[in-house]
């Protein structure tokens, strides 16, 4: 194999969503001050900055505001405010309203933009590289250069020019070496990095183990009388049962289009869920119907987010750099946003490395980074609603929803929780029943109208993938899928995944054999939280795959 070209930097920040690209502004940012010269890649594996971005999104620009002060005059896409809030519980044919006097003050989202989170990230990409932060999109970073000491010295970008088995082909590219004094992970809920990293050096031995959701959204375009720009709603209910985490949310964004989301929290117990069909089932409420009607779905995408909360944040630092974002978990479940705390963390950690940047230190542990970095304004976001994922998942989302509105409002109050602070006992991965004890789920087939299929779903994800490169959705024992998950939860790798990328088939005898699609990933990482063998490891294929989203 042809030798490694290598580059040495100050920083390397390893994905360009909210929080990589704000750490990288805010080391330039403080370095400009102190008039230290600090060398900063962000290497992101999307095709272009945003591309691998999807998110609600209803965003606080508290972050922003502080980042970026004049964001406003400086052309920031955030122009949709949040002109009326409206929250529901659906049944099977009925919806009814929560009353808005009883609802904690976090849940306004007054003072919020309707937006696009990617096309937010591609003016903060522009923002960096103003300031003189190198932004490389389509690097995917595979590997962390870790020495003898056990230190982290940088980051491997992925080869380019591989064949399906791996082999060398006349377009190969070897990786690129990144050695950096500092790493900074910003990859996203479940990133690849981050979970080595989290597993290396133990960052989650005093954590709860996080916990994810599964949020799918379309872009609709719709009539202009079913439009009313500004408005937000977030619904919770059918289709989901009262024991299944999730929720419905419909943004009406500018220009006659109205985003429509689902999210289902990753610990459901019944193997034969499928969180996309779930989703399609949202669509067909009377009250969704009527707003949909006439309309054109223009896009889709999916990608797991982080519900943890408070008590699943891991440490932050390790020996040569830390984890910021969602890498971390910053979301705020109840409020349903995590890009304001993510952009907050990048910044947080950022002064933390500033500071040791100036004083000539390299590839050493920022000590105390995880307290330091949660006091202020992400204390005073996450440590209120930490007992909200806990109350859900123990006592269902009618009864849950009912106790985290009284322990949120006893805590604006009194700043007292009587539950204390409440723990995640297991991972996502533990939670399925087997399949014989758990119900089949017939789902309708897709109308082509108001509901569809996978295949035409990942059509409008705008998938650029090589079908030659390796399968980059690794197995660590190629018989389990057959051998123990058929079985045991009747595969449920084909429901759990939105892009229909798993599929079991059977040849001409009957048997079943378990077949990757690898091409139609669309990088939401479920596969690798929700498999209960563990056994699927998501890993970046080359740079620029994937899913290019716009608007999303």
């Amino acid at each position: 194999m042809a030798d490694r070209e290598s580059m040495q930097v100050d920083v390397v920040v390893v994905g360009a969503g909210p929080a990589g690209l704000s750490a990288a502004i805010r080391l330039k940012q403080n370095a400009l001050k102190s008039g230290n010269d600090v060398s900063i890649v962000v290497l992101e594996k999307a095709a272009e900055i945003g591309g691998h971005i999807l998110s609600g999104a209803v965003i606080d620009p508290v972050g922003l505001n502080e980042l970026v002060p004049d964001w406003q005059q400086k052309g920031a896409p955030l122009a949709t405010q949040v002109t009326s809030d409206r929250f529901r519980y659906f049944t099977s044919s009925r919806a009814f309203d929560f009353p808005t006097p009883l609802l904690p003050k976090l849940f306004s989202n007054h003072g919020c933009y309707i937006a696009s989170l990617g096309d937010l990230c591609r003016w903060l990409g522009d923002e960096a590289e103003a300031l003189g932060v190198d932004v490389f999109p389509g690097f995917a970073a595979t590997e962390l250069l870790v020495d003898d000491m056990n230190v982290v010295k940088g980051v491997v970008t992925g080869d380019m020019g591989r064949d399906r088995n791996g082999e060398e082909t006349s377009g190969f590219t070897p990786g690129m070496e990144l050695h950096a004094r500092y790493t900074l992970i910003a990859e996203g809920a479940r990133g690849s990095l981050a979970k080595k990293a989290i597993a290396r050096y133990r960052l989650d031995r005093e954590a709860d183990p996080q916990k994810f959701g599964l949020g799918i959204k379309e872009i609709w375009q719709v009539a202009p009388e079913n439009h009313r720009e500004g408005h937000v709603e977030h619904i919770l209910g059918w289709p989901l049962d009262d024991a299944t985490g999730g929720g419905g949310f419909v943004y009406h964004a500018a220009g006659n289009q109205v985003i429509v989301g689902h999210v289902t929290h990753l610990n459901y117990t019944n193997p034969h869920l499928s969180p996309f069909d779930e989703f399609q089932r949202f669509k067909t409420h009377p009250e969704m119907r009527k707003l949909l009607e006439g309309g054109q779905r223009i896009a889709f995408g999916a990608r797991a987010m982080t519900s943890g909360g408070w008590q699943s944040v891991p440490e932050l630092a390790f020996p040569g750099g830390a984890l910021i974002g969602c890498s971390a978990g910053f979301m705020n479940l109840p409020r349903i946003k995590g890009s304001h705390t993510a952009i907050l963390s990048g910044m947080r950690t950022a002064d933390l490395f500033s500071a040791a940047l100036l004083d000539g230190r390299g590839n050493d542990v920022i000590e105390d980074a995880k307290n330091k970095v949660l006091a202020g304004a992400l204390h005073d976001e996450l440590h209120p609603v930490r007992n909200a994922k806990p109350l859900l998942s123990s006592f269902g989302t009618i009864a849950g929803t009912v106790l985290t509105g009284i322990d949120l409002w006893l805590q604006q109050l009194l700043k007292f929780s009587p539950f204390g602070t409440m723990h995640h006992k297991h991972a996502d991965n533990d939670t399925l029943h087997l399949a014989r004890n758990s119900t089949e789920i017939l789902y309708p087939k897709p109308d082509g109208v108001l509901t569809f299929d996978r295949a035409s779903s990942v059509y409008l994800a705008n998938i650029g993938h090589d079908e030659n490169q390796p399968v980059h959705l690794k197995l660590a024992d190629a018989s389990v899928p057959i051998r123990h998950n058929l079985p045991q939860y009747d595969e449920p790798a084909r429901f759990y995944c939105p892009a229909g990328v798993y599929e079991v088939v059977k040849d001409a005898s009957g048997m079943p054999s378990f077949r990757i699609n690898a091409a139609n990933c669309v990088h939401c990482k479920t596969c690798d939280i929700k498999d209960p063998a563990q056994n699927i490891t998501w890993t970046p294929p080359e740079g620029g795959s994937g899913p290019n989203y716009r608007g999303m």
